[in-house]
């Protein structure tokens, strides 16, 4: 049984992969599961090439937490691949990428940050 069985029509399969639903994550996680072993990085380089890669991409927030997001990357790692990154990829990547990973729930977000709002 695929992931996709259990979604009548191509919308539903398309609305639950935007939504980030388990079971198709699941099936990217043993993707990447895999795909790490063929690489033969240890896992912090693994994800970190992979952080650079959605980045360049312009990736949405689901695709974050899909790749990254029970991978445990520091904070700091984060920023360092992003400093990293930032002359090759450039500023606006970077920062679409921070706010990305925020909404993905991989950063923590600072509660006294002067909103657009207020």
């Amino acid at each position: 049984m695929t992931a996709f069985e259990p979604y009548a029509t191509p919308e539903d399969r398309l609305r639950a992969l935007a939504g980030g639903h388990a079971s198709l994550l699941e099936t990217l996680a043993r993707v990447q599961v895999e795909a790490l072993e063929r690489s033969g990085l240890d896992q912090e380089t693994y994800l970190l090439i992979r952080l650079a890669a959605l980045v360049a991409a312009d990736a949405a927030p689901v695709s974050y937490h899909a790749h990254l997001g029970a991978a445990g990357l520091s904070p700091a790692k984060i920023l360092a691949a992003l400093v990293a990154i930032a002359p090759v990829v450039g500023s606006a990547r970077v920062l679409s990428a921070a706010s990305k990973l925020a909404l993905a729930g991989l950063v923590p977000t600072d509660p006294h940050r002067i909103t657009r709002s207020g």
